[in-house]
């Protein structure tokens, strides 16, 4: 006898046109609004309709951000790693600050890698963040964002390393700096996006906090980034003049956000002033603004060697604060995203 092999074809479900999927998702609308009228005439009550003090026929209007900590981890390295690679850029092209901008190219490369990392531990798997490199999409803040990482990263750890090796080996100059400047160069670049598309996605999405912050967060973002990459310097040992200003530029910058965040009357900022979210929105903004600015202040009058402690408690506090910060934006979303009321009042 002769056995016989059949290949079985996988079943490919073709994609339904656009006016069949708008027709299925009103039959759902309709299968669902006439399963809690059944309920509500079964219990003798009115029926159940849509308002800021029902909610939506008893449902959730939006998912609670399912992130884990090391999502606000990633936005701090991210921001962080972004801001050192501009200040490597600016920091090489003068040529006098050699250190500075070996030191800050490491502080990108560190936070080049680890970024990823931290994403890929939040997603679970690494196929999951390969599956968002399949395409590029423009519109998408998401598909931007995740093809300017791995751009940022792969860019940020080859500067650090080409100089290196340029320094252990002064006969492949010629050979080693086109590629160690192209490299720094697109590092610098996805750096300053790396920096603030955070923000950015943050703001795209529909929760009210976020959403209503759209043009604060990117901001905020990047003033936090660079105040977190110029403090980590300066723990290094840099006491360069040009890392204490850019120090009280940030620490300015973060105070005139806190201040209007606190100052602003707005219902979507109430997870930044009330709850557990809202004592971390305040304590990341006291550790990032004013305490900074206060020692830095305190730097430029007193003598050397209390300028050094100054800045150095300065630094440490920014950090902190930057880090605080990401933590509290981040655990703002989930109160934000359970206020129906406040939905509802918007689109009603």
């Amino acid at each position: 006898m002769k056995h016989v092999s059949e290949s079985v074809e996988p079943v490919v479900i073709p994609k339904l046109p656009r006016e069949l999927r708008e027709k299925r998702l009103q039959e759902l609308r309709l299968e669902a609004k006439s399963a809690a009228i059944t309920q509500a005439q079964s219990r003798n009550e009115l029926a159940p309709r849509a308002t800021p003090e029902t909610g939506y026929y008893g449902n959730a209007l939006l998912k609670k951000p399912q992130w884990t900590k090391e999502i606000p981890l990633y936005f701090f390295c991210g921001g962080a790693a972004g801001a050192a690679a501009i200040i490597a850029a600016v920091a090489g092209k003068t040529g006098r600050h050699d250190s500075l901008a070996r030191d800050a190219r490491a502080v990108a490369a560190i936070g080049g890698a680890i970024s990823p990392a931290l994403l890929i531990s939040d997603l679970g798997m690494p196929s999951r963040f390969l599956n968002m490199l399949r395409i590029f999409k423009v519109q998408s803040p998401m598909s931007v964002g995740s093809w300017t990482l791995v751009a940022f990263s792969s860019s940020s750890v080859a500067a650090a390393f080409l100089d290196l090796w340029r320094r252990q080996d002064a006969s492949t100059i010629r050979t080693v700096w086109p590629l160690q400047t192209a490299s720094q160069f697109l590092s610098a670049i996805t750096g300053a996006v790396i920096s603030t598309y955070t923000g950015v996605l943050l703001g795209a999405t529909a929760i009210p906090v976020w959403n209503q912050n759209a043009g604060v967060l990117p901001i905020h973002f990047a003033v936090s980034g660079m105040a977190a990459a110029s403090a980590l310097l300066e723990l290094r040992g840099h006491e360069s003049p040009a890392l204490n200003a850019i120090g009280i530029a940030t620490s300015l910058g973060e105070t005139a956000v806190g201040a209007s965040i606190e100052l602003r009357k707005n219902s979507a900022l109430k997870p930044l002033k009330s709850g557990s979210s809202g004592w971390l929105t305040r304590i990341g903004g006291l550790l990032s603004g004013p305490v900074p600015l206060l020692f830095r202040l305190l730097a430029l009058a007193g003598d050397e060697k209390r300028s050094r402690r100054y800045k150095k408690i300065a630094a440490v506090s920014s950090v902190a604060g930057s880090l605080a910060t990401r933590f509290a934006w981040t655990k703002a979303g989930a109160p934000s995203a359970e206020d129906t009321a406040l939905l509802l009042r918007n689109h009603s």
